[in-house]
């Protein structure tokens, strides 16, 4: 759900809430101004009757059965109400009610001194004796005898009950009243007007939002460069960045962001320059060493040769394998440092053809065959699936690729120990694999396998002395990302590798 959707549904929740608020209080202030009217009233009622009948105590106790139908001629004139005389411990001594009450019933106190009280009160909530536990709106006044006693100036109560009121047609009509009048209609415009301003506000306040997110998101999809050839000048779908001379939060994001892009794109056009410069040095320096170093190594066999038949030179011989080595070894390096930095150019494009995977593996097993037997090792060329694996790549990489794997396996395994070279397909990939059967590889070396001049086993290799530099599997990686693949690695210490490589096969 997006920003501007929550804050209309917030927005809409909002005036929901309100207008379930403002009804509900109408209709309590209804039933607040009902309970009210409804105890002022019977307050009223009850001052009559007591200015009018100040011996109610002594009528009581002189007629008690006569009593009860007078207070029930009382009440003729409040409909909805019940009368009760009550002592000054709340026991009822007579009532208009015909349900019986338990014996020394006892109505509680608090509310019936309340309502007797001098104190204006709004309305009072107290006992109902006819329906045990429910509160209904009840009026009190006291009660004296024609002689007061001394610290007695209340004799009992006179205790009237309202019974609360359905809604008839009157009372509906009322209530209509209530709903209806300008008040409430202005209440309900307010929140209306309120609703509007803020759904005005919530498209105010996320429409440039909106605009920042389509111009970060043209950088995201242009990039820092305005094309592929190398300009450092900015596009105009990515510099012309909306709100920008605005004052408010708005502008200053988005002259930050403006900031940003500008400190981004000149610190991308200076790691551009270096690195095209650190390419260019490589490769110049790549070829520069070359000619030299193959003119040392011939210089180096030659006199290898020359002091072949000479027992006289066997120390000499000695020294000039070491150089020789050294001297190879120092080619290769200055080799693989030429190849990368050739795969590194933004500009290099593979020479692919669709080839059978299986073809190219069994060429690279036969390369290494003569090389491997002088090891003690095997190296054989495996088809599990028995078929044909076809997939459009570039025939000289991929089997530079596959050799580097094979020759970084014949380093790390010893005599009698076996490489397989394998094609299946999984789905829309084909999966080459180059099992070994070596030392295997540490598992916190894994994710650095392939990182430039790492070298995750040890410097030396056990089974020929010679160690890589780091560039062999590197130069693989790089192989495989421009055809599309990926690679992964399985190691077990002591048990050996595998190092499967997935290309996009043909469809």
């Amino acid at each position: 759900m997006t920003v501007r959707a929550k804050i209309a549904l917030t927005i809409f929740l909002t005036g929901l809430l309100t207008a379930i608020g403002v009804v509900a209080t109408v209709l309590m202030a209804f039933q607040r101004f009902d309970h009210e009217s409804t105890y002022y009233r019977a307050d009223a009622f009850l001052k009559r009757v007591v200015m009018q009948h100040p011996d109610l105590m002594t009528m009581q106790q002189r007629f008690p059965e006569e009593f009860v139908n007078f207070l029930g001629g009382l009440v003729l004139y409040e409909p909805g109400t019940q009368l009760y005389l009550l002592d000054t411990e709340g026991k009822v001594l007579a009532t208009t009610t015909a349900q019986a009450l338990p014996a020394n019933y006892r109505v509680a106190l608090g509310p019936v001194r309340e309502a007797a009280s001098d104190q204006p009160m709004p309305y009072v909530m107290g006992d109902d004796p006819e329906q045990a536990g429910s509160r209904t709106v009840v009026a009190a006044k006291p009660l004296q005898r024609a002689v007061i006693l001394p610290g007695q100036p209340v004799a009992g109560y006179l205790y009237l009950v309202c019974r609360p009121r359905t809604l008839d047609e009157n009372r509906l009509a009322a209530l209509r009243s209530s709903l209806d009048r300008p008040g409430m209609l202005l209440i309900l415009g307010v929140v209306l007007l309120t609703t509007c301003f803020s759904v005005w506000m919530t498209a105010t306040v996320t429409r440039p939002l909106a605009r920042l997110t389509a111009a970060v998101s043209a950088v995201t999809r242009d990039g820092l460069e305005a094309n592929s050839s190398g300009a450092t000048a900015p596009s105009q779908a990515t510099t012309a960045l909306p709100d920008a001379h605005t004052r408010d939060e708005f502008g200053l994001l988005a002259r930050g962001i403006g900031t940003m892009l500008t400190t981004l794109r000149t610190q991308w056009a200076t790691l551009r320059r270096l690195d095209h410069f650190r390419r260019e040095g490589v490769s110049n320096l790549s070829h520069d060493l070359r000619s030299p170093l193959t003119a040392t190594t011939a210089c180096l066999e030659t006199l290898d040769m020359r002091w072949a038949n000479q027992p006289e030179r066997a120390p000499d011989r000695e020294l000039l394998a070491v150089a020789l080595r050294n001297t190879r070894n120092a080619a290769r390096l200055v080799q693989s440092l030429g190849d990368l930095a050739q795969l590194d150019e933004p500009e290099f494009k593979l020479r692919s053809g669709v080839l059978d995977l299986t073809e190219l593996m069994d060429d690279v097993a036969m390369r290494f065959a003569e090389r491997a037997q002088r090891q003690g090792v095997s190296v054989v060329s495996a088809n599990p699936d028995n078929c044909a694996v076809l997939a459009p790549v570039d025939i000289e990489l991929l089997e530079r690729a596959v050799a580097n794997l094979v020759d970084n396996a014949l380093k790390f395994c010893a005599p009698g120990g076996t490489i397989t070279l394998s094609v299946a397909c999984e789905g829309s990939m084909a999966a080459l694999c180059v099992r070994d059967t070596g030392a295997g590889i540490a598992a916190a070396d894994i994710p650095h396998l392939f990182d430039r001049f790492y070298q995750s086993r040890q410097s030396v290799a056990p089974a020929t002395g010679e160690g890589g530099k780091g560039l062999g599997l590197a130069i693989v990686k790089r192989i495989v990302e421009l055809h599309g693949g990926s690679i992964h690695v399985e190691s077990v210490l002591g048990q050996g590798t595998d190092v499967t490589l997935m290309l996009p096969a043909s469809g």
